[in-house]
């Protein structure tokens, strides 16, 4: 019984961070999710006690996917010329719809997130600070340059080439102009 319930807490899980990612979360209710993945409003909350618990299973989901992407993309990295290099290639892939366990990019799932909810000490706003402080230490911890110029280059150019590639569809030439600049910086 436990693991039918495990498999139908993984389909709400997987459907909500969907639908919440490409509609938005202000945009999508729990009668959706329950639509969308087949399974009974009881179960449900047997599994979630309302929509700010599954916003918040959403945010870790994507937590979890994002910076197991991002570990494996930075880990054979050996110099900050290639650590800049790859994170850029792999952004622009991401932008480019070319990582599957990301999905088709819609921007940042906690840069959107973070934009539904106006109370920045609510839980949420608060996870979506801590995703981008957990980024910016797997990065930083990366680097070889404790530089902390370097650092907030990278991660600030990350950003803005996330949001500027969403926004405008231009993602190559962010990439690459970030790319450039970071490489000025890195000597």
């Amino acid at each position: 019984m436990e693991i039918m319930m495990s498999k139908k807490r993984e389909l709400l899980l997987n459907t909500a961070l969907d639908l919440f990612y490409r509609q938005g979360i202000n945009s999508i209710g729990i009668n959706e999710v329950i639509k969308v993945s087949g399974v009974a409003k009881k179960t449900l909350y047997n599994h979630f006690n309302g929509k700010d618990d599954l916003i918040m299973a959403a945010l870790n989901q994507r937590h979890q996917i994002f910076m197991n992407w991002l570990e494996r993309k930075l880990g054979q990295t050996t110099s900050d010329h290639e650590l800049i290099d790859v994170l850029f290639q792999s952004l622009q892939s991401w932008f480019s719809g070319n990582e599957a366990e990301l999905g088709g990019f819609r921007g940042c799932f906690f840069i959107n997130t973070s934009a539904e909810f106006s109370n920045p000490e609510s839980d949420i706003s608060r996870y979506c600070c801590y995703h981008k402080e957990q980024v910016r230490q797997l990065i930083q911890n990366k680097l070889n340059n404790a530089s902390p110029d370097l650092i907030n280059a990278i991660c600030l150019l990350k950003e803005g080439a996330i949001t500027t590639a969403y926004m405008t569809g231009k993602s190559a030439e962010i990439v690459q102009s970030s790319v450039n600049i970071l490489h000025r910086l890195e000597c």
